[in-house]
């Protein structure tokens, strides 16, 4: 897949227009950071990722408190002077053998220490401990945490995140999660002595799984009219079994009546690969989106017009392809999408790339 490294591309020009254009990105990616408690949050200026999460956190917590927080039944062994839930009767008659009038109970009892609240309370304790975060983010959080009081840290390396389970009504607390795992798994690293530090920017990965959701997400929203979707490609072979072929998962399909574009979203620090002072773009992305194309056009033979895209996000270096070419009967194009922009500006950009391949059906939502 190519080089990946800490730091992601898009840091230059205006940091201001990147950290609130990250906003945009988890707005488009997670819908709850759309309602009215998190409106400030846009208009904000961040110096860093820890402290744009620091505030969505408390925003986003601030809120949750005034919905109330989610409670799970926890069971509980005491000794009580009453009978409660079910009796523990070995245990109660050695309490009577000494003369004490009490009984010991067992019983469920609804409570706010369950793993939703746990993993809030460990990122923002984390955040809190290991991160740079600006005085006005670090005093509401450390108001917000006493509602936790009764609330368990865990390890936040033993935090499972895909058996995590969330309830209809709980989509706030599933955008807050994902905020905790992008911070603990994204930003939180160690050094060699093992103490914890919180990068000011995270890592690429996470960038680009957020970058391509939102494109998807984007499309998704304001063009009703087009299908868009992120489907696997099957092989078309002419014999023998596809078993052990890789699956072509590609990251997003958008398709209206016989033309079909496949983009493929790409977020790396260096867009070209250098070999003998000769600048070429990357063999394996060209050979992975021609692969795409040629197979979902071969399955189509219906005169469907299927074309492919390489949509990088913008960099640092001087040379930016953007180049259109012609290949064995399909279009393979490479754009660039410059995160470092005002978000309207990178709007205008997702739009021009529909109107272009779908005129018929350029009607923004």
């Amino acid at each position: 897949m190519g080089e990946r490294v800490a730091r992601g591309p898009g840091m230059r020009k205006d940091h201001g227009h990147l950290i609130r254009n990250i906003y945009y990105m988890l707005s488009y990616a997670f819908q709850t950071l759309e309602v009215k408690a998190y409106a400030e949050v846009a208009t904000e200026d961040f110096p860093d990722m820890q402290n744009l999460f620091a505030a969505i956190l408390a925003k986003g917590i601030s809120w949750q408190i005034k919905q109330g927080l989610s409670r799970s039944y926890e069971e509980k062994r005491e000794v009580l002077a009453g009978v409660r839930g079910c009796i523990d009767m070995p245990e109660s008659m050695r309490l009577l053998l000494r003369k004490k009038r009490r009984l010991f109970c067992e019983f469920d009892e609804l409570s706010e220490n369950h793993l939703l609240n746990q993993v809030i309370k460990t990122t923002v304790m984390l955040l809190l401990r290991h991160g740079s975060v600006e005085p006005k983010y670090r005093k509401a959080l450390k108001k917000q945490m006493l509602f936790f009081s009764q609330v368990d840290v865990l390890r936040h390396t033993s935090i499972s995140w895909n058996t995590i389970r969330y309830q209809r009504n709980q989509q706030n607390y599933r955008m807050l999660l994902a905020i905790c795992q992008m911070i603990i798994e994204g930003l939180l690293q160690t050094d060699q002595q093992g103490t914890y530090h919180v990068r000011k920017w995270m890592d690429t990965q996470r960038m680009s799984h957020l970058y391509e959701k939102f494109i998807l997400a984007y499309y998704q929203r304001h063009f009703p009219t087009l299908s868009v979707s992120a489907p696997q490609i099957p092989w078309v072979l002419d014999e023998g079994d596809g078993e052990l072929l890789p699956v072509m998962q590609i990251d997003m399909q958008l398709e209206q009546g016989g033309n079909v574009l496949i983009i493929d979203a790409k977020y790396y620090r260096h867009i070209l690969q250098s070999r003998y002072e000769t600048v070429k773009l990357r063999s394996a992305h060209l050979y992975q989106i021609f692969t795409y194309v040629k197979n979902r056009a071969y399955e189509r033979q219906d005169g469907h017009r299927v074309s492919g895209m390489l949509l990088y996000a913008g960099t640092d270096e001087a040379l930016q392809p953007d180049h259109i070419y012609q290949m064995h009967g399909n279009q393979i194009e490479v754009k660039i999408l410059d995160l470092s922009r005002p978000f309207e500006e990178i709007a205008g950009a997702l739009d021009a790339i529909v109107n272009t391949y779908f005129p018929s059906c350029f009607v923004r939502k």
